[in-house]
Parts: C-alpha cells; structure tokens; sequence
C-alpha cells in the first residue's frame, strides 16, 4: 500500500507548479511555522509579499512570526505596513486585528 503524501509534501508540490501562487505561499509559511521551522516560514511570508504586496492578511502573520523570532522591531513594521495595505483596500477587519496587534507591541515612539 502506497503512502500518502503528507500535507508540506502535497504544498510542495503545488508549489513547483505554481510558483506564485499566494494561497499555497501562505500555507507553505503557516505549515512550517507550525512545524517549528521558522526561518522558512519567514521565507515563505517574504516570497508571498514579494508576489502580491497587497495580501493583507499576510502582514498580521507575518508581525506575529517576527514577534517569535524576538525581533520586535520588524513585528511592529509589519503591522504598520500591513495597516497601510488594509486602508487602502478598505479592509476594516484587517486593519482592527492589525491596530490591536501592533498596539500590543507599544506604540510608534517605543519604535522610532
């Protein structure tokens, strides 16, 4: 009996076949943030933004993967970038959940 691909197999996969395509990007990043392989999952996030600067829903990710990277710093740039994305698509949602997270991490003088 054949083994079943697992699901990072089966993304891969995906992936080869569609480079650019963001929802695999994205749940590339999330299966190995979950996985523990940060570093990767940040490649991903990045390869993702680099295609389509406009996924807002990457930037809260995103902050919150750099937030476990203990690099506060770029969290914070995350958010704020991904609330500017959010303004301009009119995503109100994004940009609450994106506002609270980045008022969790302090505010712009905490970061200047």
């Amino acid at each position: 009996m054949q083994e079943l691909p697992t699901r990072l197999e089966q993304l891969l996969g995906y992936l080869e076949e569609s480079p650019n395509d963001t929802f695999i990007l994205f749940a590339l990043a999330k299966e190995y943030e979950m996985s523990g392989k940060l570093e990767l999952a940040l490649k991903h996030f990045m390869s993702l933004l680099n295609v389509d600067p406009d996924y807002v829903g990457c930037y809260y990710h995103l902050g919150k993967l750099y937030e476990l990277l203990d690099q506060p710093n770029k969290a914070f740039a995350a958010y704020k970038e991904g609330m500017e994305v959010a303004k301009r698509k009119n995503d109100n949602h994004a940009l609450s959940e994106l506002a609270g997270a980045k008022l969790n991490l302090g505010d712009d003088e905490d970061f200047e």
